[in-house]
């Protein structure tokens, strides 16, 4: 049975967030709506509520707020950097899988034999087809090398301050990924899944099946948590949260009720061609499971109030814009940014009472601004005028000379005690 969602003691709310996939672009689109809600709402800070869940994209934003690391600062890094800000660069996340190919490749030879030997054994029982089959275990399984992906937060987690260890952080982060192997899906972070790094969770999670291979962790194999869920909201609600924040990047497009528009693709999406409709359909799955799930939380968790923030049904920017496509980031980010913003200001009546109830009060003077832009948002924020978020690897050595010196300032003390006086034997 699931928890009842509980407060931790008198006056004291117990928030949680959960980021669903959808892709570089979603992880883009998801940064845009938390700059969005962080400026609005007075009262939380989304790099410190008590329990983040990630799936997929949102994994990856997920650790990097449970490490402190706020949405202006990943604007800073991923979408709109300044002069002198450290410059990243999506070309690790497309680097091809060069190894998996060539440990394929190495293994068409003894398929072959083995092929070769199954149909003349029996030609007439087993054919030609049947026996060949065997030769389709040589097809990589994926294009992309994800390995980047965990390397690159590594990286970053080895900064002061942060850490790649789920039991250190001071808030609960949850990474979902699903067993090949079992279909099943894994929540690391939890009690049982803890000593896994968190950039290998996060590797696992973002695996999605024909883009980046399976990760191998402890000998299984986990691809990406979104194929048994888009969001795993359930996740945070076990662990008791009273108030679940949820953003969902990736919803179908109904062309009805889109506007006019001299591009066919609009009213008939069977215009777009295969990539289309394979877009329409993948959606359609993961919104009708995700809907599934929302509407069984009031009552299995009938103490905690769920709150979605997701794109309009009629959204054509963000339906036509590939989820892989990093070029138009700056875009979808101030997309995301005034969606999120025209939602807080269309729900304030339904949203209000349930904000106010756990301490959280809508800054009018921030939402009265139409034109606002995320920018804006990054220039105003003090952490991001001193972020000193991603340190070079020179700042990392100072930063390990820093702690072993605090460690011989520390242990300076008890050597004084033991060394000898002067003028004495």
């Amino acid at each position: 049975m699931p928890k009842q969602a509980a407060n931790n003691g008198a006056g004291k709310h117990k928030i949680g967030l959960a980021l669903a996939g959808g892709g570089p672009l979603g992880g883009v689109y998801e940064i845009g709506a938390l700059i969005a809600l962080n400026e609005a709402l007075e009262g939380v800070d989304f790099q410190d509520v008590d329990v983040l869940v990630g799936v997929s994209a949102g994994a990856l934003v997920s650790a990097l707020l449970a490490n402190g690391i706020s949405p202006q600062q990943m604007a800073r890094v991923f979408i709109d950097p300044r002069p002198g800000d450290p410059r990243f660069s999506p070309l690790m996340f497309m680097q091809p899988a060069f190894g998996e190919y060539a440990r394929r490749g190495l293994s068409v030879p003894w398929l072959l034999v083995k092929s070769t030997a199954t149909y003349l054994r029996n030609p007439l029982r087993n054919g030609l087809l049947a026996s060949f089959t065997q030769l389709t275990q040589a097809i990589p399984t994926a294009v992309f090398d994800n390995q980047p992906i965990e390397r690159f937060l590594a990286d970053l987690f080895s900064n002061r301050g942060c850490t790649d260890d789920f039991r250190k952080l001071k808030r609960e982060l949850y990474v979902v990924a699903v067993d090949l192997d079992t279909g099943q899906a894994v929540k690391f972070g939890d009690p049982t899944a803890n000593r896994i790094p968190i950039s290998k969770a996060v590797q696992a999670s973002t695996a999605l099946p024909g883009l980046y291979p399976p990760v191998d962790i402890d000998g299984r194999s986990f691809v990406d948590g979104g194929l048994k869920r888009t969001l795993h909201a359930s996740v945070a609600l076990d662990a008791g949260v009273d108030l679940l924040f949820c953003i969902n990047p990736i919803v179908p497009f109904d062309a009805q009720l889109a506007p006019e528009t001299k591009d066919t693709r609009h009213k008939k999406l069977v215009e777009g061609g295969l990539p289309v409709v394979l877009s329409q359909t993948f959606r359609a799955l993961i919104h009708s499971r995700m809907n599934v799930g929302m509407s069984k939380y009031d009552s299995q968790y009938q103490d905690a109030k769920v709150v979605l923030f997701e794109p309009d049904r009629h959204d054509s920017k963000m339906f036509f814009a590939s989820v892989f496509s990093y070029a138009n980031r700056a875009n979808v980010c101030q997309h995301a940014y005034q969606t999120t913003r025209r939602d807080l200001r269309l729900r304030r009546e339904e949203l209000e009472p349930i904000l106010n109830a756990h301490g959280i009060r809508v800054r009018d003077k921030i939402l009265a601004q139409r034109n606002r832009h995320f920018s804006q948002a990054l220039a105003d924020s003090d952490e991001v005028k001193d972020m000193g978020l991603y340190k070079h690897r020179t700042t990392n050595a100072l930063s390990a000379a820093l702690d072993r010196l605090e460690n011989w300032v520390g242990s300076a003390p008890r050597l004084a005690r033991g060394r000898p006086r002067p003028g004495r034997s």
